[in-house]
């Protein structure tokens, strides 16, 4: 382990023989620290007669002890160790600061020592049983670059009537992670297909993304048909989400238990209680609605920290939508988790800027919590244009997931995380009362933010909890066009024409509008 922020797996040196390790054993690990904090951590089966358990110190260097026990009868695995974790940071910005949560009350994300965050999602839904590690080297090599930290998957391939090879390199082929999922059951897992995803997560980690991980999707799916999240045995489900957060919740990683559904289904509680139960590091948990539903399921639920909206794929923005689910109680964090996909169905369709202004107004809105993007095509992770029985709905034309790469409009989301890095824009909340621009989020007296569409002299009639040092960016790029102060007839000029962005705040040190 080379920090206090690092996984370090145990293979458990004592093994349990049972006819259906994976539904019929349960192995959990007690990992103490010198100083008494404890972690309990699930134990996952990874084939014959091997478990293993991933561990973070969660910041804690010096000695852990642990032990392990089975919910069977085999003596010889109630065994006992110690791990020795070294002081220091790392490079990554996870390594340095902690895992993301959602402070309790709170609508935004922090890391584990309090430094605010961001999250920037891509939507690669179908990466995980789709992409070969050399094709996901290249996508998160161009995400990362583009200032996207984190990418939205459905951690199966959820459609029981889907048809193909079990080949990730051919026309509609997948591979498999359960065998009875086609029949709405998951009990018969495959540990190599998890093996692989360990690979794609690792990579994706390396690169500063962090995967969302959706246990089996409730909605539309890959190819719309019949996803199994909605007819899975709830405790089948939540026996899975369990298993997800052995494998993966010992590095970073945000919990979608509900996606494309109206929040209701059984599945979704049953998934987000044992995430809860489970998740000692208490990393985001949430759901993802369909475009038609309220979005306001479990509100009050102690295991829920977020709530994402979908506002369709006709090419619409609707802040709105946002702007009503923030305002919520009690409050949870909130983002637009499906905006329409770039070039989806037409080449032009949400292109371009529409996806830079989505982004802002989603934030201006209420979205505290981040922004997410998608294209048409790299979603289903399409492997050429024209690849056969992929849906001419969500497919962008002339384009494989690589082309998807490259369209426009995915240049533009990252830029919000660049202009807020290293500001104090923890609790921002929309605001309508210091100036007539219709896009602003204010902490009072420390930060206050305007998005004006087609820029333009912002006035601030209203002054107070308005800081007076200032910077106007082009949100199209992060750079910086102007530094001053407020003067006395509060007026910040622009000669219009493009879209700006001025920020407010008492102190700029350590930003990138420094």
């Amino acid at each position: 382990m080379s920090t206090p922020w690092s996984s370090v797996e145990i293979a458990l040196p004592a093994t349990v023989a049972h006819d259906d390790p994976y539904t019929g054993v349960d192995v959990e690990v007690v990992l103490t620290h010198a100083s008494g904090r404890v972690v309990r951590r699930p134990a996952f089966w990874d084939g014959g007669s091997t478990w293993r358990v991933r561990f973070c110190a969660a910041g804690l260097a010096g000695t852990w002890t642990w032990a392990a026990s089975a919910s069977v009868e085999d003596p010889g695995l109630t065994v006992t160790g110690t791990l020795d974790v070294p002081a220091g940071t790392g490079d990554g910005v996870f390594e340095r600061h902690g895992f993301w949560r959602v402070p309790e009350g709170g609508r935004h994300l922090v890391h584990a020592d309090g430094t605010p965050a961001f999250l920037v999602g891509d939507t690669a839904w179908a990466l995980p049983w789709r992409a070969t590690v050399e094709q996901a080297e290249v996508y998160a090599a161009d995400r990362a670059a583009k200032g996207f930290n984190a990418v939205l998957l459905m951690s199966v391939q959820p459609d029981t009537r889907a048809v193909g090879p079990q080949d990730r390199g051919a026309d509609e082929g997948f591979a498999v992670a359960f065998d009875d999922l086609p029949g709405g059951t998951l009990q018969r897992l495959r540990p190599d297909y998890f093996q692989h995803l360990d690979a794609l997560v690792g990579v994706l980690r390396r690169h500063g993304i962090v995967p969302v991980l959706q246990p089996v999707f409730q909605g539309f799916g890959w190819k719309g048909l019949d996803a199994a999240g909605t007819v899975v045995p709830p405790a089948q489900y939540a026996r899975y989400c369990r298993y997800l957060v052995a494998r993966y919740g010992a590095g970073p990683a945000v919990w979608l238990v509900g996606a494309d559904g109206t929040g209701d289904e059984p599945q979704i509680a049953a998934g987000g209680r044992e995430v809860h139960a489970w998740d000692d590091y208490a990393q985001p948990t949430g759901i993802h609605y369909r475009p038609h539903t309220t979005a306001d399921s479990h509100q009050d639920a102690d295991w829920l920290d977020f709530q994402w909206c979908q506002t369709g794929h006709r090419g619409d923005h609707v802040p709105e939508r946002v702007a009503d689910m923030a305002r919520n109680l009690p409050p949870k964090a909130v983002a637009n988790g499906e905006p329409t996909y770039e070039n989806t169905a037409r080449t032009g369709f949400a292109a371009g800027w529409w996806q830079g202004h989505e982004a802002w107004g989603n934030l201006c809105a209420g979205a505290a919590m981040g922004v997410v993007y998608g294209a048409g095509s790299l979603w289903q992770w399409q492997l050429h244009p024209g690849e056969t029985g992929q849906s001419p709905l969500f497919s962008a034309p002339g384009a494989g997931w690589r082309e998807a790469l490259a369209f426009e409009g995915s240049n533009y989301p990252g830029v919000l995380n660049r202009v807020l890095h290293g500001l104090p824009f923890t609790g921002a909340r929309p605001d309508w009362s210091h100036t007539p621009n219709p896009r602003n989020l204010l902490v009072p007296g420390v930060f206050f933010l305007a998005y004006c569409a087609d820029g333009g002299d912002l006035r601030v009639v209203v002054r107070d909890g308005v800081p007076e040092p200032y910077r106007v960016v082009d949100p199209r790029t992060g750079e910086v066009l102007a530094r001053g102060v407020l003067g006395a007839d509060g007026t910040v000029p622009d000669p219009g024409g493009a879209p700006r962005v001025v920020v407010f705040c008492r102190d700029f040190t350590g930003s990138a509008l420094e």
